[in-house]
């Protein structure tokens, strides 16, 4: 048996079901009576999305038709950071929604002083933007697990490479 075991936390989302709700929500831009005549167009880039359309309500169906799309496919509305709308070319509206991955140094020192004072027998550990979590007791680290669900974090977290 093995004397110690571990577990990462990472944010991380599946590129493939993004994918799946933007593709989605541009065939109900195409289809539906309210979205058709819009001419708006919603684009995945690396790592954001790009909305244009023509007013500022068509963007909130829009952003509103997005958000629904990505909780269907499974996915914490977390990773999408909107930024503020902005006007382009020929009085249209253009919104920047930039995508969440990976946990910044500041959170990352936040999780684990909170897992080191609620839990002295487990040991964080930052590794570039995830963070480790060792102890000699799986009990330790599903009660580590219980805690980071219950607090309320800026990203979507996971637990992963659970050992």
């Amino acid at each position: 048996m093995a004397g110690e075991f571990s577990f990462d936390v990472v944010s991380e989302f599946d590129r493939q079901e993004l994918v799946n709700a933007v593709d989605q929500t541009r065939r109900e831009l195409r289809t539906r009576y309210d979205l058709k005549n819009t001419k708006s167009e919603v684009a995945l880039e690396k790592d954001q999305i790009v909305v244009a359309t023509e007013s500022e309500f068509v963007l909130r169906s829009i952003k509103d038709l997005l958000e629904s799309k990505v909780v269907r496919r499974g996915l914490s509305l977390k990773i999408l950071r909107f930024e503020k709308p902005e006007q382009a070319a020929q009085g249209r509206v253009r919104q920047t929604i930039k995508l969440q991955r990976g946990i910044s140094q500041e959170l990352a020192r936040e999780i684990t002083k909170l897992l080191r004072d609620d839990l002295p027998r487990v040991r964080p550990q930052v590794q570039g933007d995830a963070v480790r979590v060792a102890s000699k007791s799986k009990d330790e680290l599903q009660a580590a697990i219980r805690l980071l669900k219950e607090r309320e974090f800026p990203v979507a977290l996971q637990f992963t490479n659970y050992r």
